[in-house]
């Protein structure tokens, strides 16, 4: 997946959930921040960023934040990508529990349920995949959620319902970032959903976690990261 137009800036202050103040060439700038999750860890004053630049004339703001520089990495934290990478992962094999896939398609209703992606095998078989994007890293070790997800906890059981109903269920996990040891579940900041992600696992979801490569204007799927739920 590659971006257009990305444009180096400092990260200010996040003024609410969806905007923020930057510093791109040497003016303060409004930006879109395109993930509702806390980033704590990566929205400090100062930081270095990329962001997206749009001339469109009836948007609020100019600019998107796309990435976040992290030490040595690059964090892709566009909440809004994960469903996109993961299925270009899929179409290219990259996924190899998933490489015999013939159809694939977005957003499909299950229930009171919208799941983020649908699969139909070559063999027949049909199933969901629910997506979760990872940007929560801890010295290699990273985690989800990074704030209370009861919507997540809804999304875990229904696919539990549809595995019972014969559907292959899987939660895949797309850490937006490269050079990571492991995923566990954030158990400190949201318990049920450790104990949700536990009780899929107990009743046969697969549950998988791949990195990505991550540029300033690109982002791929790339390697199997060990999951880990003691």
């Amino acid at each position: 997946m590659k971006y257009n137009n990305i444009r180096y800036a400092k990260f200010i202050n996040r003024k609410n959930r969806f905007i923020a103040e930057i510093e791109i060439n040497n003016k303060i700038e409004l930006c879109h921040v395109k993930n509702t999750g806390r980033c704590k860890e990566l929205l400090i004053k100062g930081v270095d960023i990329f962001v997206e630049e749009n001339n469109n004339i009836n948007r609020k703001t100019k600019y998107s934040l796309i990435c976040v520089k992290k030490g040595n990495l690059i964090i892709n934290m566009d909440s809004q990508i994960p469903n996109y990478v993961a299925k270009e992962g899929i179409e290219k094999g990259v996924i190899q529990e998933l490489k015999d896939i013939r159809y694939i398609k977005q957003e499909v209703k299950y229930k009171n349920s919208r799941f983020d992606l649908y699969f139909e095998r070559k063999t027949g078989e049909k199933g969901f995949i629910e997506v979760k994007g990872v940007t929560l890293e801890d010295n290699g070790v990273v985690r989800f959620p990074d704030a209370p997800s009861e919507r997540a906890i809804k999304h875990i059981n229904e696919l539990i319902e549809a595995k019972k109903e014969g559907y292959e269920a899987y939660i895949l996990f797309v850490i937006q970032l490269k050079n990571v040891k492991y995923f566990e579940p954030n158990k400190e900041t949201h318990y049920e959903f450790y104990q949700a992600l536990k009780n899929a696992k107990n009743n046969n979801v697969h549950i998988l976690a791949y990195d990505c490569f991550v540029s300033s204007d690109e982002i791929l799927l790339k390697d199997m990261v060990k999951v880990i739920i003691e």
